[in-house]
């Protein structure tokens, strides 16, 4: 592959032109910001994530820090679905897969959380995949099974 310039910029636009028996250049734009509503519901969630391992600590079920985290949520007078399904279209149809993100805050924000060792490349792409399927762009991977949260805590932006 010829041809192949990378941005010097994270929000430049970026340009790939790969040589072949034909040339195929393809251009993208920068994605839009982030909006601020939606950023300050992710930094909400992480303040809550952060109150419930501090009370908590490391070591129990996923289905704790979900009940906890569900607690603060309602307690601030955020709108939240917990366990919203999340339909799939294949083929023109609608489909019910039985994916179901954790919680869908504010209509925005999807938030994935894990009790696990570490954070896999595949819980990022369950996370990713989530938001392609759902259209949302800020995504929040949460594993509560860390020494300090700080580490256990992804951001997956579209």
């Amino acid at each position: 592959m010829r041809g192949f310039a990378l941005p010097s910029h994270p929000r430049a636009q970026r340009t790939f032109v790969i040589h072949h028996n034909d040339t195929t250049t393809l251009r993208m734009t920068p994605p839009a910001p982030i909006p601020a509503t939606t950023e300050a519901t992710a930094a909400q969630v992480i303040e809550f994530a952060f109150r419930v391992h501090r009370q908590l600590g490391p070591g129990l079920l996923e289905s704790v820090y979900e009940i906890c985290l569900r607690h603060e949520l309602t307690r601030a007078n955020m709108r939240y679905v917990a366990q919203a399904a999340l339909p799939i279209t294949y083929d023109s149809l609608r489909l019910d897969a039985g994916l179901r993100l954790d919680f869908l805050v504010d209509d925005q924000v999807i938030v994935e959380l894990k009790a696990v060792e570490a954070i896999l490349p595949v819980h990022e792409a369950q996370l990713l995949t989530y938001l392609k399927l759902s259209g949302r762009r800020l995504g929040l991977l949460i594993n509560f099974n860390t020494a300090l949260l700080k580490n256990g805590i992804r951001r997956i932006v579209l």
